[in-house]
């Protein structure tokens, strides 16, 4: 499938060199290119028109195409028809107030051609190409009517912002042709279920968010679930579906925990509206079980043998008609069956392709029906180091490997040189006004963190002029006990020198506006920041925590900071480093291939240590952190498998457990 080219055209013989030429240019320059019969938006837009097209392209002017004579009248119709009906698309999304009607940017902005097989496309392009700046942005604003790929109109305005940070937080976004292909696409995917997997920041959520748009409104007695496993991504997804739906103009109000649930996956057996699967043992009946009970797999595999005896049984009704699950690499094989069951039509499941494909066993049998590989969140120099450092690719000692299609599928080019791999990433357009000099990633030390955040963020403010507590995010990477109070310092810190608050989001579980957002490594999973601040003691080699150093390091669309202390071991060796330098001056990483044999060790060593810990073994490690004292350890176990609490937890780090934890301890300490 073409990456950079989408056509609604069906391939007759008339149209046939054009779009092989067109498809064929946008692939070789890597330009997103769109071949439309009528607007996307909506469906309803339909011409009688067969003889003609509609070329779309940042940069260049829409050009309408007639495989006859430009003057024909039934062709001018047409143009007229499309204009007339983009016009009314404008004035419904509240684009008219920046754009005026066609009348005023036809001239600048349409063009209308006669296409014949003797046409070079690249001198066509040449001819219709827009270089002012103001131009590009009214043209991608029309463009994106055209192609529903609707942008909040509060947030956007044909004047150029002149800061980096708004010009970034502003830019025009545009679908890919691959997240136009999940939204507007003729799919026959057979089975409830379809998978969309991408990397980290390539817009899987947003186009869950339009999947969902268009299924409320078209369904009006549709049960639609979305749900994730991390709770402030929950609670950030139930505030972020209104606004989404307000800036689509979506009329029919939202019927919370009626027609749409939108709660982290587990819930609690007190709140069947708590979480998916607390609502389906509610709504069919079956026994809750929680987290000390069971973990999440056991307890939806034991709702799995429970509900399979009520569908034998007869009289079966369906939960949902549709449900959306989000970050799905944090789910087992279970959930999704369960969530199979229990819908009547489709389950969408979006993952991290990076994240799932750790999964050595699974790596080469994962087929997603939709592919997302172009990352619009962070910048891919950024993302490149993630990657890097998350595998362990600059080291002697890999800790991960993927093979040359698999690193293709997360979206890099790839060449072999001899043993060594060279991976590159394409310019994505959102950062194309940073220039190639823009450094994405800083990476520094410092003797007392908690005291150097408020320079750190006055540095960036001057950078950055119109920086708001809630640009930044700081996050606090090490699972240990020392980040909590050094959460305390920086909250103190920041007030004193900054006048700003705080939310520490590991006890609000969500995003709360105008304050400098502080969390461990549980609660920023699924959210963005223009900045983000990482601190860690140093780079350990475990599965878990450089799997938690990508995934933080790509919450930044602007810049993000890997920060840790002076005179200690950081594990920055020279490699390291040299690979950091390699991928800011020249965008490539040139990587040595492990041996067959290493491959197998990789393989084994991760085997091991995904093994999953008992909740004794869990609990051992949290009280180690906090050097809980041996004779005091029996009894605090005792005190939380007593506690009636029923939550979900990571399967990395539980912020649940260890508060239960502290409160236990606090009980026997006294």
């Amino acid at each position: 499938m073409n990456d950079y080219f989408f056509s609604t055209l069906e391939e007759t013989d008339r149209n046939r060199t054009f779009l092989k030429e067109v498809s064929n240019y946008a692939n070789k320059h890597k330009q997103q290119f769109y071949v439309l019969s009528a607007p996307l938006t909506d469906s309803k837009y339909k011409y009688n028109y067969t003889d003609g097209c509609i070329l779309l392209s940042s940069k260049y002017k829409i050009t309408f195409f007639t495989f006859k004579d430009v003057e024909d009248e039934d062709f001018q119709d047409y143009v007229d028809d499309v204009l007339d009906d983009v016009s009314s698309i404008s004035d419904h999304y509240e684009y008219k107030a920046a754009l005026g009607r066609p009348r005023v940017w036809r001239k600048n902005l349409i063009a209308e051609l006669s296409y014949d097989e003797g046409m070079s496309i690249r001198q066509m392009l040449e001819d219709i190409k827009v270089d002012d700046s103001r131009t590009v942005r009214m043209l991608d604003m029309v463009i994106s009517l055209f192609i529903g790929s609707i942008n909040d109109v509060a947030t956007i305005e044909v004047e150029e912002p002149v800061n980096l940070l708004e010009k970034v937080k502003h830019k025009i976004q545009l679908f890919d042709g691959d997240q136009t292909r999940f939204i507007y696409g003729k799919t026959n995917i057979p089975g409830k279920r379809v998978t969309i997997q991408g990397l980290s920041g390539t817009g899987k959520t947003e186009l869950l968010l339009h999947k969902l748009k268009d299924l409320y409104m078209k369904e009006e007695t549709s049960k639609i679930g979305f749900t994730c496993h991390n709770k402030v991504l929950a609670e950030e997804l139930r505030k972020r579906i209104p606004k989404f739906f307000n800036y689509m103009k979506v009329t029919e109000q939202i019927e919370w925990d009626e027609r749409l649930w939108c709660v982290n996956a587990w819930g609690k057996s007190a709140d069947e509206n708590s979480g998916i699967y607390s609502r389906i043992c509610h709504f069919y009946g079956i026994p809750f079980y929680n987290y000390k009970q069971q973990n999440f797999k056991g307890a939806c595999s034991l709702a799995i043998s429970e509900l399979k005896k009520k569908q034998r049984q007869g009289n079966w009704s369906f939960a949902f008609t549709y449900l959306f699950i989000d970050e799905s690499q944090d789910f087992d094989e279970s959930f999704f069956e369960l969530c199979e069951i229990v819908t009547e039509k489709k389950v969408y499941i979006a993952g991290d392709i990076f994240q799932s494909i750790f999964d050595v066993k699974r790596a080469d049998t994962v087929r997603p029906d939709f592919l997302l590989s172009k990352c619009y969140r962070t910048d891919p120099k950024t993302l490149m180091f993630a990657h890097a450092l998350g595998m362990g690719l600059f080291e002697k000692k890999k800790l991960w490997w993927i093979e040359k299609k698999a690193w293709e599928r997360c979206g890099y080019n790839v060449k072999q040189d001899g043993n060594e791999l060279i991976l590159t990433r394409e310019p994505i357009r959102r950062f194309e006004d940073a220039g190639d000099d823009y450094e994405s990633l800083k990476i520094s030390q410092t003797k007392n963190f908690s005291s150097s955040v408020p320079s750190l963020i006055k540095n960036i403010k001057k950078e950055y002029e119109t920086l708001k507590p809630d640009d930044v995010c700081i996050i606090l990477i090490d699972d240990a006990n020392y980040i909590y109070a050094m959460a305390d310092e920086i909250e103190q810190s920041v007030k004193r020198s900054l006048g700003w608050n705080v939310n520490k989001a590991y006890d609000t579980k969500t995003k709360v506006a105008n304050t400098l957002f502080i969390t461990n490594r549980n609660n920023a999973k699924g959210l963005e920041f223009p900045i983000v601040i990482c601190y860690t003691k140093s780079i350990k080699p475990m599965a878990s925590y450089r799997n938690t150093l990508y995934t933080m390091l790509t919450r930044s669309f602007i810049k993000s900071y890997l920060i840790f202390p002076t005179g200690e071991d950081t594990g920055l060796n020279d490699e390291i480093m040299n690979g950091v330098k390699s991928i800011m001056e020249s965008g490539m990483m040139r990587i040595a291939m492990p041996t067959e044999q290493e491959k197998e060790e990789i393989w084994t060593r991760f085997d091991i240590e995904s093994q999953p810990m008992s909740l004794h073994d869990r609990a051992d490690k949290i009280m180690n952190d906090l050097k809980v004292k041996p004779r005091s350890r029996e009894k605090i176990f005792e005190m939380i498998k007593a506690m009636d609490t029923e939550d979900t937890y990571s399967d990395e780090m539980s912020d649940v457990l260890e508060d239960m934890i502290r409160n236990a301890l606090a009980m026997v300490d006294k």
